[in-house]
């Protein structure tokens, strides 16, 4: 049997609490936390000495999860957090919004950073780039008409 589904995207973060508040100011939902270690985590991922708290957020559609994952033990490795847009490897993560100019200004005062400006797209999208957790774009995208 083939592929079944995007099961989750990680996102390894400093401050679990601001993560997760920020997403879920833009809608995600807490699906549960956990504290993971043992050499199950270890021989998974390839670390010694996991030690780290978790946190899954669905979308409200049920669809789509994040993972939220802070790292207590080893020390994360530090990445850039400033990446621009075309850098090589995962940029950014996508959602689908009702009020952009709303869930922008939301996620600006829980320390979203624009990265652009929030533009339209022919006759079809409203878009914007905010630099989120973790330095991690999020886009948002509202559908028009």
């Amino acid at each position: 049997m083939g592929l079944q589904r995007m099961e989750h995207i990680g996102i390894v973060v400093e401050d679990l609490g601001a993560a997760v508040a920020f997403f879920a100011e833009l809608g995600l939902q807490s699906e549960g936390e956990a504290f993971v270690d043992g050499t199950w985590v270890d021989r998974t991922i390839g670390l010694d000495g996991v030690r780290a708290d978790i946190v899954m957020l669905r979308t409200p559609d049920g669809n789509s999860r994040l993972e939220l994952t802070r790292f207590h033990s080893p020390v994360a490795a530090d990445a850039e957090q400033r990446a621009p847009a075309n850098a090589l490897g995962i940029r950014h993560i996508s959602f689908a919004v009702d009020d952009l100019r709303d869930v922008a200004a939301r996620l600006r005062a829980l320390g979203g950073e624009p990265v652009g400006e929030v533009v339209q797209y022919e006759q079809s999208y409203l878009l914007c780039y905010l630099r989120g957790p973790a330095g991690i774009i999020v886009e948002l995208a509202q559908k028009l008409g």
